[in-house]
């Protein structure tokens, strides 16, 4: 027998879904902007072992020459961006879903048994409730994140203007690598998304879409129940 539980309320889902293509485009717009000056590089001991980005990457999206373009995009985006990840943080916190989403004192333990069971290192996934310990770890990190890249934003965007910001950032440099550092880890925090989702199956998929679960549960026979009644 199958049941139908709900999981995510309707607001939970607009502000994932707005999310999603919002980032997109503010990534793809940093990017262009970035092009102008790609000054990041991985070296040890003196030697390049990878710059951010190749020249080929570039061409290949068609980036070089639109800093205009991106910056356009940029901060007209920022504020749907700025927007969205407001309202999200005020109705978890007003709706108490922020219950689920928050890490307790074992999320930190139990994160590494769902990295081991995700790897079918371990057979058994450690119990859950909404969320298990590594989302929970991974979407409030993403929340703060988001408030790291509007604080580190700002202050490279407008740094005499919100000069007190880009002090607290460590400076205009400081605060233009965190800002990319965090946009980095956005990337990565997509393909691992994207990943876990594939593996999760069809069915957290569709809940994402209609709020609602779809479960197998074992039907008891009414031989069982009435042998239950006569004890």
């Amino acid at each position: 027998m199958k049941v139908i539980k709900e999981k995510h309320p309707l607001a939970i889902r607009w502000f994932h879904w707005l999310n999603f293509p919002i980032l997109i485009i503010m990534i793809w717009s940093g990017l262009l902007i970035y092009w102008a000056n790609d000054q990041y590089k991985i070296k040890l001991f003196g030697k390049e072992y990878f710059h951010f980005f190749p020249e080929t990457m570039y061409k290949a999206l068609h980036i070089p020459f639109k800093l205009a373009e991106g910056m356009a995009f940029h901060f007209f985006f920022l504020w749907f961006f700025m927007i969205n990840g407001l309202l999200y943080v005020l109705y978890t916190l007003f709706s108490g879903q922020w219950r689920y989403l928050l890490p307790n004192r074992y999320s930190f333990k139990e994160a590494w048994l769902v990295i081991l069971h995700d790897l079918h290192i371990r057979k058994m996934a450690p119990s859950q409730n909404k969320y298990n310990a590594a989302q929970r770890i991974a979407y409030s990190a993403i929340i703060v994140m988001g408030f790291g890249s509007l604080i580190t934003g700002l202050a490279i965007y407008k740094p005499v203007q919100f000069y007190w910001l880009c002090s607290i950032c460590g400076g205009y440099e400081t605060a233009r690598l965190i800002h990319f550092m965090l946009t980095i880890g956005y990337v990565l925090f997509f393909m691992i998304h994207i990943i876990q989702v594939i593996m999760a199956g069809w069915n957290n998929f569709r809940s994402v879409i209609t709020g609602f679960e779809v479960h197998a549960v074992k039907k008891t026979s009414d031989k069982k129940l009435r042998n239950k009644d006569e004890i």
